[in-house]
């Protein structure tokens, strides 16, 4: 029995709740880390999109939006319709993201130790295949 999917989540639920380990003391949780990096790259989406990008239920992401506006990290402002929000990182998070994605870093140095660069391309290709088989 080989339960990819099993392990897969397994490795998901380690590897968040490190990461919350490394972040939390900076103010983050590694729900809201995903978000961060999304804007940080894209510089501004909607909600419709931010929760298409993580798979998340709208209702999550507005709680989790509303949140972090409430500690500074991100704007919400109207879209083209009453029902469309855009959002961006505001500076105080911008501030923040080289200490963000450093914890990060760290964290994701310690998992891929001893793996080899072949085998990590393997497995990203195998990752980009089941997401794929997934939609």
């Amino acid at each position: 029995m080989n339960l990819y999917g099993h392990k897969t989540n397994q490795l998901a639920r380690n590897f968040t709740k490190k990461l919350n380990e490394k972040i939390l003391p900076l103010g983050l949780y590694a729900s809201q880390w995903g978000i961060i990096l999304y804007l940080y790259e894209k510089k501004q989406c909607t909600q419709i999109e931010l929760s298409r990008y993580l798979g998340v239920e709208a209702p999550t992401i507005t709680r989790t939006l509303a949140r972090m506006e409430e500690v500074g990290w991100v704007i919400r402002e109207a879209g083209s319709d009453r029902r469309e929000r855009y959002i961006k990182l505001t500076e105080k998070a911008c501030g923040m993201f080289l200490k963000w994605n450093k914890a990060a870093n760290i964290l994701e140095k310690e998992a891929i130790n001893d793996i080899d660069k072949e085998e990590l391309d393997i497995f990203n290709q195998v990752l980009e295949k089941m997401m794929k088989n997934l939609q």
